[in-house]
This record gives C-alpha cells, structure tokens and sequence, in this order.
C-alpha cells in the first residue's frame, strides 16, 4: 500500500487495511478482492451488505445495530482504499473509463454504511452514537484527506482533465470530470509536503469541532422542557393542548403540558399564551440554546472553527474561507452575495417598524403597558393579522391536517411530474421507527417504478431539529440502472390518539419545500453520481418553488379541509389568506437575512478580530437591526453554518435561490394554464429538476425562462419597494 497514504490514515483504519492482502495491481484484481472481503464481512455485518428486497432492494433499517457500525464503517472504508490502489496503479494511460468512471463506481460499500450513520446521526441520535461519532468524523476526515491528498490520483485526475479525449465526451462527463478535477484541487491536491499535511490536520480538527457543535445544540434541545399545568394553557387553542399533552406523555410527565425546546414547538405558544412570563422564559430558552457558558457552550468552538477555516483556505491562496466557498457557487464570490443582500435589507428593516407600530398600537390599545419585545412579535402579530385581515392563524391551522396536505403534495406530483405514489404494504420494508411510512413512485402513463418516498414527520427525543430531505440511493444509469430511494424528515408535534395532526401554515409551506427536495431527487435522469453534488446556491431553488401550489386552487379547494367537519375550507377564509400574504414579512425576511449577513460577516473578518457574541451584538447594531427581531439562528446553534460545512457562508443561498423562485413562480402565473401549464411544467421538469448538476445551474435556468432571473419578482412577491 502507498505509505504516503497510510500515513494520513489513522491507527484505527490502518488495523482494518493490514488485514487485506496487498493492493492488486489491476482493476479487476480490485474488483475481486473487493468482492472476496466484502462477502466475508456481509456475513456478519449487515451495515455493509448490498442492499436486498423489492423495489432494487432496500436498506436493511431492521437490522440496525449501533455495534456494527464501526467496524462497518472500518471495512468500508479499507475496501474503498483498495479500490483507489487500483486506479493509481493501473499501467493503462488515465482515460475517463479508468480514472472518473472508476472513481464513481469506488465506494459503494462506504455509501451504504453512511446511509445508517445518517439515521444515527439524524434521526436516532443517542449518548452511545456520539461516542462513536467523537471517534469516528476525525478519522474519516483523515481518511478523505488520504485520497485527495493522493497526489497519483491526481496526477490521473488531471491527465484525463487536460486531455483531447475531454472534447468527444458527453457534456455529462464533460461537467462529471471538471467537478472531479475542482474537487480535488480545491481540496488541498495541489499542496505539498508540510502544507498538504497541514490541510489534512486542520480537516479532521474542524470535522471534530462541528460534530460536538451540533451535538452541543441537541443537548440543549434535549434538555430544557417547559412543563405547564392548566392554569398556564390561557390562549393555547385545543389542538395546540393536545399535542403539549402528548409531548408530555411522551416524556414521562403524563397529566402535565410540555413545550419542548424546538422550533415546532416553541413557535405556537409565542403565537398563542397569554401568559408574557412564560413566552419570555421560552423565548430565552430556545434563543440561548449553546449558550448558557456550561459544558454545551458553543462559543470557543465557533472561534476555534473560523481560525482553522481561514488558516486552511489561506494554504490554498485564498483572502478568507468565503472566497474559496463561493467560487464555484453561483454568487462566484462573497461580494456578489453580500449585493443582494443588502438590495433587500433596507426595505426588510423598514416593514419590520411598520409591523412593530402596529403591535404597539394594539398592546396599548388593551392597555397592556408594554414595549414590544422580542418574545412579544409573534403574539402581537397574530393579533395585527386578525385585526387587519380578520385572519386567525389557529381558524386556519384546522384545515391543514397532516396526511391530507400529504395527499395534496402527491396530487401535485401528478400533475407537474406524471408520478403516482402508493404506499406500499406495512412491513415489506424495512423502516427504523414505528412513525415512518413508506410510497413506492411509479410514472402514471407507463407504470415504470422510479422509487420509493419515505416519510419520517414526528419530533421525538434523539431527532434533530428543523426539516430535511436526504436519498439511500440517488438515481444513476452508468453502471446498471439504480432507482431513487428518497426520504423527507420533519418535527411536527404529533396529534393525540385517534386525532389528526395540525400544522401552521408555515409548516405546511416548509411540508412542500421539503417534497420538492424529494422531487428533485425522483425526477434525475443523470448518469453519474457525481452529477447529484449540489450547488448550495441553487439547490434550494427547486423546493422554494415547489411551495407555491399550496396556495393553488386545486389544492385548497380539495385538499384543505376541516379536521372535525371535512368541509372545505371556506372561500372567504382563502381570500384573507391570500390577501395576508405579505403579512409579517418583515419579520420573516429579516430574521433570515440577519443569519445570512452574519454567516458572510463571520467568513470574511480575521478570526482573531472575533469574540462571537460581541461581534454579533456589533454588526447587527451596525446594520440597524431591529432590537424586536433576532437572527432566525443565533450564533451558538447556528448549525447550518457550524455543524457542518455544507452552507457555511453559504446560508445567502436561501434568497439567492429565492430570486431564481420568484421569477420562475411568475413564469407560470405568466402562462395559459397558470401554475399546472404543461408546456411551462414540461420545460420545468427537464431544465430545472431531471438534470440535477449535470449542467451549470445558470445555463439550466435561461434554457428554463430564456433569460436571466430578476431580482425585482422577488421583491414584489414580499410586498416589498422596488427602486
């Protein structure tokens, strides 16, 4: 084995490699070795067994233990390593066959156990995963660096970039190759010797460093619970009792009310309690989260965070980590993101004085002697909606049942996709909890299995916060035909016995977003793995637009019926909800904007310039943030940012891709048959959703619309001033 590599490799994994035999010298040696330990390991380790069952098979969720998975994780990646040997030492020239195609096929094993890390990890977290993912990210950070840092591959990698045979490729492998070639090259391939080593220290630090942040903040949503007895439910509606009760049981406190430290939970009861006490107390609970100066204090971790971000970049030439981030992005750069943003701040800062006039004005009105506060804006702003559009947020939520608006997303899928969706019979697949169900994706015209949906909707302790979309197994041609395996996760209280569950009207939006995620995923018709890497800046695009047929007749006028009636939920509730549009955007834009400023402020200032709660508190003040409004994620539990690196000073994308929503959402209300128009669906299907990332995403969208997207669709859909 290359002893530069092994180097790299920690102790753990080097164990696993010295029970190979040596690296083969050719591919299909690799290949046979490969088959040979994996045979041997699947016996009795089911993390890394091939998947089987229906449906291309399926993974094995019902054999899920949590002490396979290092040693899982250990075999997987040996086997992956042997299969790079393989590359780097085939006599051959590097050609696209023997270099990136072999590339995409490397690794299998690997991808399956993190698919059950994945579920650890998000949707089962536990004390004991943690120990083993304390041990584990460094070491599979060392072992990443150990291929991108294998300057043969590269050499390889390179030679087949440069290459003539380039120009008789499809523009597939074309873009396949390149994202490679970038891949390695902005990793850290280009170094030499003590800075190479260096880059790969600071990877498995920073890997460390994220995990224990997003472990920190679910300590703290874990830990803190607000338990309520019933003199303290004043304004809580029926429904929202109900799931506080639930959640209580479920937390061993039968016969109390709990609201938990999470989003979906806090949310509502700033909207509804009565009681300003205990809103400020859930309030501060929620804000505070990793930032309470004890052991799950995140501050000296977002400092140690940055530093080594910056002193990484800086190996590769880069001014600061937001330089390197954006360069393959759609913004190109930090300037270009930080533009939009504050085309949009001025006008977001001005709506939230209107809104909080307004709130004033009320609370004075009832003689509540109050200022507005923070924990005040959602409690007076339901009371601003009701007053000016006669809208009760909680008269709304009783048409917005859970399983009905899921009979709504799939009505849509129809229409835009041709896809049919069938639950399939309970128990021929394998699921890892009791609430998750699972859809196999046909197309409607010819019957065709495309994949299967599976759905994960309840909070419950050990599941991460927020929302989320993720896949098994993406869509590929290249190597036999593989159909998708996605899945859609959420934290929605879950109703009572017998009840169904009740969401907000934003939680209904953030329902589609998270299927349009999941149609993204159903809808590739890319060849290559490679191909299904995203562009942070664009990939949220698809899932913003998919909201907008909630708010489609079709859908309201079938699918949004009463939870106690099942009648339809009344024309002249629809129109003050459409006429409410705009309502409270200020706030909504402002909250998300003070994240995505912070998160470009953060990666583009000197590290050693940060103390992370001064240096909020002072660029927000400079901003002129609203002191009624705080970042939607403060800076301890900023996760999308410090758990990981996926959209660190990345989190502009939202709105970035909001330009590309807004102006396509006009595209379709433009066209004859509005918002299901074929023609306009059609180019939306094949432009915008089947081709993933097998084509530069600002290519993709003028194919879609003829033109670039205009920031101005944007700004009139929030009601906002156009200059």
């Amino acid at each position: 084995m290359n002893t530069k590599l092994a180097t790299l490799l920690s102790s753990a994994v080097i164990v696993a490699l010295s029970a190979c035999s040596e690296a083969p010298s050719t591919q299909s040696q690799a290949t046979q070795a490969k088959s040979d330990t994996a045979t041997k390991t699947t016996q009795q380790n089911p993390l890394l067994a091939e998947f089987t069952g229906p449906y291309g098979g399926v993974p094995a969720f019902d054999k899920m233990n949590l002490a396979d998975l290092k040693p899982a994780l250990e075999k997987a990646m040996a086997i992956k390593l042997a299969e790079i040997d393989a590359i780097v030492n085939n006599p051959q020239p590097a050609n696209f066959q023997n270099t990136i195609v072999a590339l995409e096929k490397s690794g299998s094993d690997l991808s399956r156990v993190f698919r059950y890390w994945g579920i650890w990890s998000s949707n089962k977290n536990s004390a004991e995963f943690r120990e083993i993912q304390k041990e584990m990210v460094p070491k599979i950070s060392a072992f990443n660096s150990s291929i991108t840092g294998n300057e043969q591959l590269f050499a390889r990698v390179k030679a087949v970039y440069e290459s003539d045979e380039l120009a008789n490729l499809s523009s597939e492998e074309q873009r396949v190759t390149a994202l490679t070639y970038n891949g390695f090259a902005r990793n850290g391939a280009t170094l030499e010797g003590e800075a190479k080593a260096r880059y790969a220290a600071i990877n498995q630090e920073v890997a460390g460093l994220q995990t224990q942040f997003a472990n920190n903040v679910l300590a703290d949503e874990e830990n803190y619970v607000l338990y309520l007895n019933k003199e303290q439910l004043s304004g809580l509606s029926e429904s929202l009792i109900s799931n506080a009760a639930n959640a209580a049981k479920g937390l061993g406190k039968e016969g109390q009310f709990a609201i938990t430290n999470s989003r979906s939970s806090m949310d509502p009861f700033l909207t509804y309690s009565d009681e300003r006490a205990l809103r400020e107390k859930v309030w501060k609970t929620y804000y505070s989260r990793a930032n309470n100066g004890d052991e799950f204090d995140n501050n000296e971790l977002i400092k140690k965070i940055l530093t080594l971000r910056d002193e990484r970049v800086a190996l590769l030439g880069y001014d600061n980590y937001s330089q390197w981030r954006l360069e393959d992005r759609m913004a190109k750069n930090p300037e270009n993101a930080m533009a939009l943003m504050k085309k949009v701040w001025p006008a977001a800062i001005a709506r939230v004085d209107e809104e909080v006039a307004d709130m004033q004005a009320i609370a004075d009105a009832e003689g509540a002697d109050i200022k507005i506060a923070p924990w005040d804006y959602r409690y007076y702003a339901e009371k601003v909606r009701k007053a000016k559009y006669a809208l009760d947020s909680d008269e709304v939520k009783q048409y917005l049942q859970l399983d009905k608006l899921r009979e709504a997303m799939f009505y849509v899928a129809g229409r835009l996709f041709n896809f049919d969706f069938a639950a399939v019979p309970e128990g021929s697949v394998p699921v890892f909890h009791e609430d998750v169900k699972v859809w196999e994706v046909t197309d409607k015209t010819s019957g065709e299995h495309i994949g299967l949906w599976y759905l994960d909707p309840f909070g419950r302790k050990g599941k991460r916060s927020g929302a989320w979309a993720t896949t098994y197994r993406s869509h590929t041609t290249f190597d036999g035909k593989k159909t998708v395996l996605s899945s859609n996760n959420s934290n929605f209280v879950k109703g009572s016995e017998g009840q169904p569950t009740l969401i907000s009207w934003d939680d209904a939006e953030t329902y589609f977003h998270e299927f349009g995620h999941a149609l993204h995923f159903l809808s590739a018709t890319v060849a290559y793995p490679t191909s299904h890497s995203g562009v942070r800046d664009y990939t949220e695009f698809q899932s913003q637009l998919l909201e907008r047929w909630l708010t489609t007749d079709e859908v309201i006028n079938n699918y949004l019926v009463h939870y106690k009636t099942g009648e339809p939920i009344p024309a002249e509730l629809v129109a003050k909800i459409k006429k409410a549009a705009t309502f409270n955007e200020g706030f909504k834009t402002t909250e998300y904007m003070a994240s995505a400023i912070m998160d470009l402020l953060y990666h583009t200032t000197v590290p050693a310039k940060i103390e992370p709660q001064a240096f909020e508190k002072e660029q927000l003040t400079a901003l002129g943030m609203p002191e009624e409004v705080v970042m939607r994620h403060r800076s301890t539990q900023f996760g999308h940012v410090f758990s990981s690196e996926g959209y660190a000073t990345g989190y502009y994308g939202y709105m970035w891709a909001e330009v590309l929503t807004s102006d396509a959402a006009e595209a379709f209300s433009e066209a004859p048959g509005g918002f299901y128009d074929k023609d306009v669906s059609k180019k939306l299907v094949d432009h915008l959703f089947s081709i993933r990332n097998a084509m530069d995403p600002a290519d993709a969208y003028r194919l879609f619309r003829g033109r670039d997207a205009k920031v101005e669709a944007l700004m009139r859909d929030r009601g906002f001033p156009i200059k």
